[in-house]
């Protein structure tokens, strides 16, 4: 229907499509299910068409009404939210690729929401770095590439028909491929149950002699694959967003709260400047402004949804530290920010501030 499809940030239909959205956060995080209806009520008012470029279906939305729309999103599911973010950077790496056979076949199914794809890439950058080997490896074979290992944190990789996939060569150079789930060797075992977002079914993929075609290859042999493109990995602003989506619904809750109990009022206000603050700085730095390193940016978001978030709990008081509270779903969701893509500088300036140093 036409009258759902969300054209801009500013569209009422977004705020519709995000009421429905919160309202069925509670259960999938509660039953650890894949939101599958929350993906297709997505696919269903163009969200996927937003990063898309025209001649594949998509609405070419610059950075800026991107990030509008991913904070709207994270503040309605956080869990939605980011397997969107998923779905999406795995899109942009192959749409940023000049293999045009890959891109013919994938990427209308992306944009249409027929299909999902994800990014198995986080070995390549963040995780498991410090074991000094990769743990996914290829080798040539004629025409074709032989994989074997594990990617570690693969975002709905049961679900996906397609996944963006890092490897690296013998010499230690690096490619990029689009992985069909559907070959021989490939097996995605029932994922972890995790503090927070289990329902994004987030855990390995395992390659065992995977022989993929080349026909597959989007980037590389190159040093620095994942930098090859576009993409939102670790140190990237995408994050940030997504955790300053989440402390704006804690504040939200906390704002309500206030409303009714004047001794929340101080604190609710001191929250929401700096909010306001980071939000500002975010949007200047979209649109190319050095405010501040992206470092800098993520840090003082992962500051300030936990610190948010947890200001929600105290002030929902014993109600909240119940299962099924939001407030305390958004505590555990916060957590996530101190582990997902989050590179050294971050983590330590997180560090200092949890042990009262000053980084």
């Amino acid at each position: 229907m036409s009258s759902l499809r969300i054209t801009s940030p500013d569209d009422p239909a977004l705020d519709r499509l995000c009421d429905r959205l919160a309202e069925m956060s509670v259960e999938i995080d509660l039953s650890q299910a894949w939101p599958s209806e929350q993906l297709r009520l997505c696919g269903q008012a163009g969200v996927y068409e937003w990063f898309g470029e025209r001649q594949w279906g998509g609405l070419e939305w610059s950075n800026l009404d991107l990030t509008r729309g991913y904070l709207r999103l994270s503040a309605a599911c956080l869990t939605t939210t980011f397997i969107i973010t998923q779905r999406s950077g795995a899109y942009q790496r192959i749409a940023a690729s000049s293999n045009e056979l890959a891109k013919s076949r994938l990427l209308p199914g992306l944009i249409s929401g027929e299909t999902f794809a994800t990014v198995g890439i986080s070995h390549l950058t963040t995780s498991r770095r410090h074991l000094g080997h990769s743990v996914l490896r290829a080798r040539e074979s004629g025409s074709d590439f032989i994989l074997d290992g594990y990617s570690p944190w693969v975002t709905g990789g049961l679900h996906a028909q397609t996944i963006t996939v890092g490897a690296a060569l013998e010499d230690g150079l690096h490619i990029l491929l689009a992985l069909p789930t559907n070959l021989a060797g490939v097996t995605v075992p029932d994922p972890p149950q995790l503090v927070g977002l289990s329902a994004s079914h987030t855990g390995e993929v395992r390659l065992d002699h995977v022989r993929v075609s080349r026909e597959w290859l989007l980037a590389g042999p190159a040093e620095n694959v994942v930098q090859v493109g576009t993409g939102g990995g670790a140190g990237s602003l995408q994050t940030s967003t997504l955790g300053l989506g989440l402390a704006q619904a804690a504040l939200d809750f906390l704002s309500g709260e206030a409303g009714k109990r004047p001794d929340l009022v101080d604190a609710t206000q001191q929250l929401r400047r700096e909010h306001r603050e980071l939000i500002d700085s975010l949007m200047a730095m979209v649109e190319g402004a050095q405010v501040c390193t992206n470092d800098q940016l993520r840090a003082a978001a992962n500051s300030l949804v936990l610190r948010s978030t947890q200001a929600a709990l105290a002030a929902a008081k014993g109600s909240g530290y119940v299962v099924g509270h939001p407030a305390g779903r958004w505590c555990r969701e916060a957590l996530f920010f101190l582990v997902w893509s989050c590179p050294q500088g971050v983590m330590n300036a997180n560090l200092c501030e949890l042990a009262g140093l000053e980084s």
